[in-house]
Parts: C-alpha cells; sequence; structure tokens
C-alpha cells in the first residue's frame, strides 16, 4: 500500500523556508467582522500562531515570520527526515488549530504551506523580500479601502490599484491627508517570533551565591527595522545566527 503514496518520500535538506498562507482568509474577514485595512485581534492571533509554532509544536523552527495572513518558518534543523509532504502537512494543520484557538475557536481556518530552500545567505535575501511584499500589501489595503469608503465597488477598486507602483499609492494616501509611514510597525513590517537568549539571576544552593544564568525564551517583535537597512541586516544576521 505504501508504494501507492505519490510524494511521500520526497525529502529535503535544511536550511529551509516553509511557507503558511491562509485559505480564503478575505471571507474569514468578513464572517468575523474585522475591522479593516488591518485588525490588531487578527494579528495578534496571528502571533499567538507563531508562537505556538516556534515554542510548543514539535517542529523546532528557529524564527517565524508574519505580515497580513502570511507565516515564513525558517529551519535549520527538520523533523520528520526532511519529509517535505509530512513537514508542509503538519505545519499548517498545526498552524491552523492554532490560530482557530486564537481567535475563540469559533470559526474553521486552513493554511497551505510549500517548502522554499535556502542558504544563511538566501535566508537574509528572503526575509527582506517577505517584508517587502508586507510592505506592499500595507499600501494595497489602505488605498483599496479608502476608496471603498468613497463609495467604489470592491472589485472596481482592486481593478484601479492593479498595476499602480508604490510611489503613487502612497501618494493617492497623502492627498487624502493620511501619511502611511505613520502606521503601526507590524502593518508595515510585520512581526519577528524567535528564540533570544537573556540572562536571568538564579541563586545557587550549593555555594550560596547569586548566579547569572543564560536562558532561551520565544520573544515576539513588532518593531522591526528596515531589512534593507544595515539596522536590519545587522538584526537579521544576529538572530539568523544564533538560529
Amino acid at each position: 500500500m505504501e508504494n501507492r503514496e505519490i510524494f511521500a518520500n520526497i525529502t529535503t535538506i535544511p536550511p529551509v523556508f516553509v511557507r503558511l498562507d491562509g485559505r480564503a482568509f478575505h471571507r474569514l474577514a468578513d464572517c468575523l467582522g474585522l475591522e479593516k485595512p488591518f485588525d490588531e485581534f487578527f494579528h495578534k492571533g496571528m502571533v499567538t500562531a507563531c508562537t505556538s509554532l516556534v515554542a510548543d509544536s514539535g517542529l523546532n523552527p528557529d524564527l517565524a515570520y508574519t505580515f497580513s495572513d502570511e507565516i515564513s518558518l525558517y529551519f535549520t534543523k527538520l523533523p520528520f527526515s526532511g519529509r517535505v509532504e509530512k513537514i508542509d502537512s503538519v505545519a499548517a494543520s498545526y498552524a491552523a488549530s492554532s490560530f482557530t484557538l486564537a481567535l475563540g475557536g469559533t470559526t474553521l481556518v486552513a493554511f497551505d504551506a510549500r517548502v522554499i530552500p535556502a542558504t544563511p545567505a538566501y535566508a537574509i535575501e528572503y526575509l527582506a523580500n517577505r517584508q517587502s511584499e508586507a510592505w506592499r500589501n500595507h499600501i494595497n489595503a489602505y488605498c483599496q479601502q479608502a476608496l471603498i469608503e468613497e463609495g467604489m465597488d470592491p472589485r472596481k477598486a482592486a481593478e484601479k490599484l492593479k498595476g499602480l507602483q508604490s510611489r503613487d499609492m502612497h501618494e493617492m494616501m497623502h492627498v487624502r491627508g493620511f501619511n502611511l509611514a505613520t502606521t503601526p510597525a507590524w502593518q508595515r513590517r510585520g512581526t519577528m517570533v524567535y528564540k533570544k537568549l537573556t540572562e536571568k539571576e538564579g541563586f545557587n544552593p550549593i555555594t550560596k551565591e547569586t548566579v547569572i544564568a543564560e536562558r532561551s525564551a520565544v520573544v515576539a517583535e513588532s518593531d522591526l527595522p528596515l531589512f534593507t537597512s544595515p539596522e536590519g541586516r545587522e538584526f537579521l544576521a544576529k538572530v539568523l545566527g544564533g538560529a
């Protein structure tokens, strides 16, 4: 029977990214009555799912980067002997379960998943690319919502924005008296969930001395630097190096 399971034995080697995307989340937003263009409750649910994936899933990714309905997991060690089908299915199902609970357990959600082979150098490029996509998504979301609030049909609003450069959409909001650079950082640059070494003061009962011990904690950073800037490159090098 097992020899009829197509693709079951396809494997990959680390490092890799696993990118998860929400399925039909536009309908989810309508169902839950989420605030547009961005909803903080939804965002916090995505961060909760990321934290659970990093800390509790057993998959042991080094980090998770999220914006909108997307999560990218970075692995330097792979579960399931690198079996792609297994990694994709478990990561997507665990994310869906965690996010469903974070939303209150009243609405079912689903994610799809794909594996992207990487190198340490490409990992920086990949994350910079996804952050750029977060910025484009952020601009488009605000512009589309502005047009809808002015009475335009959602489909026509999407068609009007199709093909426009980011600077043109930025100017579109500027003439309406809205500066997109003042929106919350998590909307513009996403959120990173990763393992960080922290120092904690403790007491050694044998030596009767106060000692400083290093502990690994999972943290969520929602005030990220621009990954293409020197500060952002330094941040990524530190996070990925720690991975």
